[in-house]
């Protein structure tokens, strides 16, 4: 039996994807628990539709994000901190912190789309990657200086 998935099942495939399975796995399973539904000409349309209807959200998505992408390539952040006597941070400067910094400027960017490799916890300047969009990523300059 064919079934077109309507949410991503572990190995078997995607959500939109259509795959071929036993019957009854596809009746007990899949199509009881709101999982898939069969192959039919108007459920294929409809993907189609949906398919469709996801590109063109994609597309403006991505469209959303270039333009973010260029207010922050002009913005440089400045973060004050409490240091100790050998010019290291008392904490340590998080994805959480940039985020509220950015927010401070007027941008309400996620924090788990805030990349560092590791806390910072020197005096600086940092590029930070900021990952907008699959496609899409901004870096932005932080400066970290002293209370």
């Amino acid at each position: 039996m064919e079934v077109i998935l309507k949410q991503d099942v572990d190995k078997l495939g995607k959500s939109g994807s259509v795959v071929r399975v036993k019957d009854g796995f596809a009746r007990n399973f899949l199509i009881a628990r709101g999982l898939a539904v069969p192959v039919t000409p108007s459920s294929l349309k409809q993907l189609q539709q949906e398919k469709q209807r996801k590109t063109v959200e994609q597309e403006k998505l991505k469209k959303e994000s270039e333009a973010l992408k260029e207010k922050l390539a002009g913005l440089s952040l400045t973060i004050a901190a409490l240091i100790q006597d050998d010019e290291k941070l008392y904490g340590s400067i998080t994805n959480h912190d940039i985020a509220q910094a950015l927010k401070e400027e007027g941008l309400d960017i996620d924090k788990n789309v805030i990349f560092l490799d590791e806390p910072i916890k020197a005096l600086g300047i940092y590029e930070v990657p900021i990952k907008l969009h699959p496609e899409v990523e901004a870096k932005v300059k932080v400066w970290i200086v002293k209370k």
